[in-house]
């Protein structure tokens, strides 16, 4: 098969593009033809060693793709054969992600997808949807709720947006840095956004709200945006943490009571999260209320260039396109 892979942590130069063996699946396991590949932020940094330094002799990057199961191990029915599935988590724990033509995983975690979802729109839902579902619903129902994700027009919180008004948000609010990414926050479910480049953020949310603040902030910098976490979070609130900035920690110190600071990393949140956030996201699918972000599509032998592109935080999803859907 045709992979991707690198033996050594660095930049997107030690990617390298060949042939190797077809894997086959084990017990309890699936083999998937991968059809599309998708790139996360913790794709590239495990690769560059910046979350995680190289144990393994090789490594095929990428822990989201579609597919369709072709192989199928001891246990596992042979009625999973054929279907198109969705992959997450491929490569944690595990050498051999989905930059390749073929990838084996466990059996669950290889997700029958809707038939009206496409392999694009599948290679970009394990670490977004996983990871917005979990910092949305972690905490409880978010009925009669108002919800501020900042960076709206990013995968993740783009995915959060959307589960805000499917579980109910009475108030959703984003920041975004430009009028071309607010419209992105508003298509996905906020009802106000607010350009922190032009904006005095905090007084502008809490306009908004009537002074009243937030109940639950997905945040994906928590570091650069404490300052304004702090004006804004209402006594009992909630911040999900998905990543936390560059900056140094800031001190857990709010002006109010019985704030919940809550770190979320996908990979080893609870399996029944995972599970619940799994079913919601594939209800949602069906019914066509999740929908994706459209980006750019990088062929296999571009993945260095695929990485580089969600490095550089390109808006929409990043796609490697790895074989056709047939």
């Amino acid at each position: 098969m045709r992979a991707v892979w690198y033996e050594e942590n660095g930049d997107a130069s030690v990617l390298q593009v060949g042939e190797m063996p077809d894997p086959e699946p084990g017990p309890g396991e699936v083999r998937v033809r991968v059809v599309a590949s998708g790139v996360n932020p913790s794709d590239w940094k495990r690769r560059q060693g910046t979350t995680a330094r190289i144990n393994l002799p090789r490594v095929i990057p990428n822990q989201d793709g579609g597919g369709i199961i072709d192989m199928v191990g001891e246990g596992v029915p042979e009625s999973r054969l054929g279907e198109r599935v969705w992959l997450y988590q491929s490569q944690f724990g595990r050498a051999f992600g989905t930059a390749a033509e073929y990838t084996v995983q466990p059996s669950n975690r290889a997700v029958r997808m809707p038939d009206n979802v496409d392999f694009a729109l599948a290679a970009g839902l394990g670490v977004p949807a996983l990871t917005a579902h979990r910092c949305v619903f972690a905490d409880g129902p978010l009925n009669g709720k108002t919800v501020l994700v900042p960076g709206g027009a990013g995968a993740v919180g783009n995915m959060a947006l959307q589960m805000a008004r499917l579980g109910g948000a009475e108030r959703i609010i984003s920041t975004v840095s430009g009028d071309a990414k607010a419209e992105i926050a508003r298509q996905a479910g906020a009802q106000y956004t607010v350009n922190y480049r032009t904006e005095d953020t905090a007084a502008r949310i809490l306009e908004i709200t009537d002074g009243e603040g937030v109940d639950l902030i997905v945040e994906v910098d928590y570091s650069g945006n404490f300052a304004v976490s702090q004006r804004i979070i209402k006594r009992g609130g909630s911040i999900a943490i998905y990543a936390a900035g560059d900056g140094p920690a800031p001190p857990f110190e709010f002006p109010v009571s019985n704030v919940n600071v809550r770190h979320v990393l996908v990979y080893d949140m609870p399996e029944e999260a995972k599970t619940a956030g799994v079913e919601d996201t594939n209800r949602w699918l069906a019914s066509g209320e999740l929908v994706g972000m459209d980006g750019p599509h990088f062929p296999l032998e571009d993945t260095a260039g695929a990485h580089e592109a969600v490095r550089a935080a390109t808006v929409g999803k990043v796609v490697i396109d790895v074989s056709d859907g047939r």
